[in-house]
């Protein structure tokens, strides 16, 4: 049986970004307090905690601090260190949610494409680089172009470098700078995402959403996707195969490809909260942080059902070079009817730098995704970081 008093179980959050910003604002009605770890003094999620370490985020010291403050360590960036975190937990008792064991799976993409192609997960072909011959090897059997990957640190399509011909091979592999792998180029129709959650014995997954990339970068979602009945139904598949592999309870973004054919292929796992489920704030009945938060400490999960079609669009900074942050032009989207601005608070505007997103909700279920896209769009393409 669920209890609560005051004060509430703590979440120690190794990561203080924007993810971990909106962790603590779901915690906080549940009763629940955050404290974070993270580098930078005064991170984005400083004002909305609890507290917050600043320390590196394989600080040991600073994490054996965290854990002796919370009752359950999860993370919000993959930088976290795996190897401390289960050397953390097994020496203070405090446990960590998703397990330290799918960090280090995740933490390398070849692992994680290997592990997830042993379990019988649909995966684009790939293959391990060591030097630009492997590349053009992979050239000749999969075609051009093929997808050139950091194995560890990307983000944001950072490290994901599209290698077009033979003779961009050592450039392309000089510009990720350290072990990679490459995949053979999807052509899809579409890209979707799953935002599955692990419970402590069950298992939810929200409706599935729509991604559209621009430079590898994660621009826009819609929600529900536009894809045919039959492949939803296979992404939730694969998905819940997905959950199979990974140890411990939380949510998990699967990010896949859908082809012409409706077929479904896993392209990367984020295990945490992920960009393209921030609809679910203003869409679901309950959002991603809200579950993650609920499946870390071993709650009952919410509700995922979709409360209403949403589209969000990504604010990224349009700057030449790095400024202090301050954004204009916000009226139109504070006086949209079922427009939702979320400003991560972050003290830099760098160029294209993900600082918050805006979401659009339909009045009900039968609201047309791509007019709230549009509307989306309008509101975003307002606003500027730029002087006037």
């Amino acid at each position: 049986m669920t209890t609560l008093r005051t004060p509430g179980p703590t979440l120690g959050v190794v990561g203080g970004g924007q993810l971990g910003r909106m962790l603590a604002e779901a915690a906080s009605p549940l009763g629940v307090e955050v404290v974070v770890l993270d580098p930078t003094p005064d991170c984005p999620a400083a004002p909305v905690v609890r507290d917050q370490i600043v320390a590196d985020f394989d600080d040991e010291a600073g994490i054996r601090e965290l854990a002796a403050r919370a009752d359950v360590l999860t993370f919000e960036i993959e930088l976290a260190d795996q190897d401390v975190l289960e050397r953390v937990s097994e020496d203070s008792g405090t446990p960590v949610h998703p397990k330290p064991s799918t960090l280090r799976t995740i933490h390398d993409k070849l692992v994680q494409k290997r592990e997830l192609e042993d379990a019988g997960i649909p995966v684009p072909p790939f293959r391990a680089v060591e030097d630009a011959d492997d590349i053009r090897d992979a050239i000749d059997d999969y075609g051009a172009p093929v997808m050139l990957k950091a194995r560890t640190g990307g983000y944001d399509g950072r490290g994901n470098v599209p290698v077009e011909s033979k003779a961009d091979a050592e450039d392309a592999l000089e510009s990720v700078a350290g072990p990679a792998m490459v995949e053979a180029f999807v052509e899809f129709e579409r890209e979707v995402s799953v935002i599955a959650v692990k419970g402590d014995d069950e298992v939810a997954t929200f409706p599935l959403g729509e991604n559209i990339h621009v430079d590898e970068i994660l621009r826009e979602t819609v929600v529900p996707a536009r894809s045919s009945e039959a492949a939803t139904e296979r992404a939730y598949e694969v998905a819940r195969d997905v959950l199979e592999v990974m140890d411990g309870r939380g949510v998990y973004g699967i990010e896949l490809f859908e082809t012409s054919d409706g077929e479904i292929l896993l392209n990367e796992i984020a295990p945490r909260p992920h960009n393209s489920g921030h609809w679910t704030i203003e869409g679901a009945h309950s959002s991603q942080f809200e579950q993650h938060a609920r499946a870390v400490l071993g709650w009952p999960l919410g509700s995922t059902e979709l409360r209403s079609p949403t589209a969000l669009a990504n604010l990224l900074a349009d700057v030449e070079e790095n400024q202090d942050a301050e954004l204009h032009n916000l009226d139109q989207v504070l006086e949209t009817p079922g427009a939702n601005l979320h400003w991560y608070g972050k003290r830099q505007a760098r160029p294209g730098r993900k600082m918050g997103h805006v979401t659009v909700s339909g009045r009900d279920e039968s609201a047309d995704v791509e007019e709230l896209l549009e509307t989306a769009r309008v509101l975003e393409d307002a606003m500027t970081f730029r002087s006037e």
